[in-house]
């Protein structure tokens, strides 16, 4: 199967699943450029975000590391320790009590975690006293700087000041291809 046709038949299954249980709202892994077939794995995020857009699915976006250093916080691993596939497993089956995890089912469930936490903050469900130290920085930092080019600028780099960027809202959109308009 050509690779645009993959990704085709990846959209139109994710568009399913979504049809068929319903999400609200979802978490996804953006790809990291320069890394193993980074052009491909771009390409399918593509074909993600267009499915969920169409369905009206609010989504937010993590990075590998955010999502490494959300399991390093569980397993309570140095600060500068390099989180691989071995520690993704650990961290999920540790949540989870156990059970057999491959990899890329680890790194599913710590995404859907960290973004469940999340929208539980956009939500209000949820307070900044509530999240951990990575949490609130990951989700609500706010940075001043004091030196160099930048020094006095203040920067909202907190994924709950980045909508449109890191979150979108796409159940209150009307999307193009007669998708449902969101309340």
């Amino acid at each position: 199967m050509e690779f645009v046709d993959r990704n085709i038949f990846m959209r139109e299954s994710l568009r399913s699943l979504i049809q068929q249980h319903k999400p609200d709202k979802v978490g996804i892994e953006s790809p990291v450029y320069h890394e193993l077939y980074s052009e491909g794995m771009y390409g399918l995020f593509l074909f993600c975000c267009e499915a969920l857009k169409m369905e009206g699915c609010d989504a937010v976006f993590w990075s590998p590391m955010q999502v490494k250093a959300h399991a390093r916080d569980s397993l309570v691993r140095p600060p500068k320790w390099k989180m691989d596939k071995v520690d993704m497993v650990e961290a999920a089956k540790l949540d989870t009590g156990g059970g057999r995890w491959n990899h890329n089912e680890a790194d599913a469930y710590l995404v859907a975690v960290l973004s469940g936490r999340f929208w539980l903050l956009h939500e209000g469900l949820i307070q900044e006293a509530d999240l951990t130290e990575t949490e609130s920085r990951y989700f609500l930092e706010i940075r001043t700087y004091l030196r160099g080019r930048l020094a006095g600028k203040t920067v909202e780099r907190g994924v709950i000041y980045r909508e449109d960027d890191r979150f979108f809202a796409w159940s209150k959109r009307k999307v193009s291809d007669g998708g449902k308009e969101g309340s």
